[in-house]
C-alpha cells in the first residue's frame, strides 16, 4: 500500500506540479503522500481511475503544489463515486426492457390488469383484484389467457387486439371466460369487460396491450333478464291481439242474426206483436245488439292497427261531406241527451286525401265521446281547418274534462280515467286508442288539451295530400297471386310427380317439356 501510495503520489506531483521549479527532487513530499494514503483508502477503485486520467510519463518537477494535487485527488474521488448518467430512455423501451418492475403501479388499479403482446398472449399479471379473479380463473400467462375466453368471444377479442396492432389507441370489448363449476348454481361463465390501451414503439409499431378486465356479470343478469322480460311483453301483446281479433270475429256471427232477427220482429213482418212491452224487448234488443256490435268492430279495429293489418285506402274527397255525415249519425244521440251539437268547415278546407271511412270513424268517435262526457245543456262542437299543408280537426265540448295527471294515460286501450267504481259512464276504453292508431297511420299527431269542469280540446292533424300515410310495405301484409286458370308449365321448368307410393315427392329427372 505504501508502495502504491509513492508511485501515485509521484505522479500526482508531477502532473500538479508548478511550472519553473528548479530543484531535481523528484520524491514527493510527506504531506503529498499522506494524503494519497488516505484518499486510497477511503476510494476504492482510485489507481484504476488515475491511471486513465495521468500519462505514465509525466515529469516530476520540483516544487509540487499541494493544493494542485489535493484538488486533483478530489476530481478523481468524483470520478469514482458518481457514475456516469444513464440514458434517458421511453416509457415503452422501459417496459420492453423491465416490464415487470415498470409495470407495478398497475397493481393499484381496479379490475384485472393484464399485459399483451401483439399476438395478445399475456406478459404479466397485475391488478388490484388479482388475487380475487386467479382464484377461480386458471393460470393466464402465454396462450392461457385466450384459451379460456368463449369461442365466440374470442374473435371479437381478437379483433380488438389487430385493429390495435393496426393503429387504433384503445378498445373496449365484452367477453366471457370459462371458469370451473363452483356449484349447482354457479355461473359456467364470467362476465368480463376489457379496455384496451395499446403501447407504442418509437417507430409507432405496437409494443404492448395494457388490458383492464371488470366483472360485468350482474350487469348481463340484468340485460338478459331486461331482454327475456321485453320478449315476454312482446308475446304476450300478440297472444292479446290474436285473442281479441279471434272473439270479435267469433263474436260477429251471432251478432247478425241477433240484429237481424230483431229487425224482423220490430218490423212486424210476420206477424203484429201481442203489447207494446213486447215491442219494447225487441228494441232492446235491437239496441243492445248494435252496440255490442261496435265494440266488437272497435276491438277488431284496434287489432288490426296493432297487427300492422289495417289497411287504408286513400283516396281525394271532401271533408264537409265526411263531418256532416258524422253530425248527422250522432245529432240524434246529442238530442236525445240535451246536448246542442254543431259544426264549422269553411269552403277553403275543400278537400283531402286520406281514407275517407277513417276519417269518419275518427270523427264518430271523438264526437262520440264528447256527447257522452257532456252534461245535458253542454255544448259539442266539431270544427275542420287548413293549416299550411295540413289539415285540422277539432272536436271541442264542454263536458267533464279531463285531469292533468291523467293526459298522458288517453289513448292507451283499455284505459278509462275513471275506476269502474266511480265511473258513471258506459265504455270499454277503446274508442281514443283507436283514433290514436289511425291517425299515426295517417302520419298525424293527436294532441289534447283539457281543463276538469270545463271541457276538452282535442286536435287531430294530418297531411292533406296523404303524404304521410304509411306505406303499404310496413302496414300490409303482401299477398301472393295465382293465376286463373292456372297455367302449364313452360319449357325447361321442374315438374313435380307423384311417387308410385302416393306420396309427393319431387321428380329428381327434372322434365323437360317441349313445345
Amino acid at each position: 500500500m505504501n508502495n502504491i501510495a509513492d508511485r501515485m503520489a509521484a505522479r500526482l506531483g508531477a502532473v500538479a506540479g508548478v511550472a519553473g521549479a528548479d530543484t531535481a527532487d523528484t520524491r514527493p513530499s510527506a504531506a503529498l503522500r499522506a494524503t494519497t494514503l488516505a484518499l486510497l483508502a477511503a476510494v476504492p477503485g482510485l489507481p484504476l481511475v488515475l491511471s486513465a486520467v495521468m500519462p505514465a510519463s509525466a515529469a516530476l518537477p520540483a516544487g509540487v503544489a499541494l493544493a494542485g494535487a489535493g484538488a486533483l485527488l478530489a476530481t478523481a474521488a468524483n470520478a469514482v463515486r458518481k457514475p456516469a448518467p444513464a440514458p434517458v430512455r421511453s416509457f415503452s423501451e422501459e417496459l420492453a426492457v423491465t416490464a415487470p418492475e415498470a409495470v407495478s403501479p398497475y397493481d393499484l388499479f381496479a379490475g384485472l390488469v393484464t399485459l399483451h403482446d401483439a399476438r395478445g398472449f399475456v406478459t404479466a399479471v397485475h391488478g388490484r383484484d388479482k388475487a380475487d379473479v386467479l382464484s377461480w380463473m386458471r393460470d393466464p400467462i402465454g396462450r392461457g389467457y385466450l384459451d379460456q375466453i368463449h369461442v365466440s368471444d374470442r374473435i371479437g377479442f381478437l379483433a380488438a387486439i389487430d385493429r390495435l396492432r393496426q393503429g387504433a389507441t384503445r378498445e373496449t370489448v365484452d367477453i366471457r371466460i370459462d371458469r370451473p363449476s363452483l356449484g349447482a348454481d354457479a355461473e359456467q361463465f364470467m362476465h368480463m369487460r376489457v379496455e384496451m390501451t395499446a403501447l407504442a414503439g418509437p417507430d409507432g409499431a405496437l409494443m404492448a396491450v395494457v388490458a383492464q378486465s371488470h366483472d360485468i356479470s350482474a350487469e348481463a343478469r340484468l340485460k338478459g333478464e331486461n331482454v327475456r322480460r321485453a320478449a315476454d311483453a312482446e308475446s304476450a301483446n300478440d297472444a292479446k291481439t290474436r285473442f281479441l281479433a279471434a272473439v270479435s270475429h267469433e263474436l260477429r256471427t251471432p251478432l247478425n242474426a241477433i240484429l237481424g232477427f230483431s229487425d224482423v220482429l220490430s218490423g212486424e213482418y210476420f206477424g203484429k206483436l201481442e203489447n207494446d212491452r213486447q215491442r219494447e224487448y225487441v228494441a232492446l234488443i235491437h239496441q243492445s245488439g248494435s252496440h255490442l256490435l261496435s265494440v266488437v268492430n272497435t276491438m277488431l279495429d284496434v287489432s288490426k292497427i296493432e297487427a300492422g293489418r289495417y289497411e287504408l285506402l286513400t283516396e281525394p274527397f271532401v271533408v264537409a261531406d265526411s263531418v256532416k255525415a258524422c253530425e248527422q249519425m250522432l245529432g240524434l244521440q246529442a238530442r236525445d241527451k240535451g246536448i246542442q251539437l254543431t259544426s264549422r268547415v269553411p269552403r277553403a278546407v275543400g278537400e283531402a286525401v286520406a281514407d275517407q271511412r277513417a276519417i269518419q270513424q275518427i270523427l264518430i268517435n271523438l264526437v262520440g265521446n264528447a256527447i257522452k262526457f257532456t252534461d245535458r245543456g253542454g255544448i259539442v262542437t266539431i270544427d275542420a281547418a287548413r293549416e299550411g299543408k295540413d289539415l285540422l280537426l277539432i272536436v271541442s265540448d264542454t263536458g267533464i274534462g279531463i285531469p292533468a295527471d291523467k293526459l298522458a294515460l288517453i289513448g292507451q286501450p283499455f284505459m278509462q280515467v275513471q275506476n269502474e267504481y266511480t265511473r258513471k259512464y258506459e265504455g270499454t276504453g277503446l274508442g281514443l286508442s283507436l283514433v290514436k292508431g289511425l291517425v299515426a297511420l295517417h302520419g298525424g299527431s293527436l294532441t289534447i288539451q283539457s281543463q276538469p269542469g270545463e271541457g276538452t280540446v282535442i286536435t287531430v292533424r294530418i297531411a292533406a295530400d296523404g303524404s304521410g300515410v304509411v306505406s303499404d310495405a310496413n302496414g300490409r301484409a303482401a299477398s301472393s297471386t295465382v293465376d286463373f286458370p292456372p297455367r302449364l308449365a313452360s319449357d325447361k321448368e321442374t315438374v313435380y310427380e307423384p311417387s308410385n307410393d302416393g306420396k309427393d315427392t319431387q321428380d329428381e329427372r327434372a322434365r323437360q317439356k317441349t313445345a
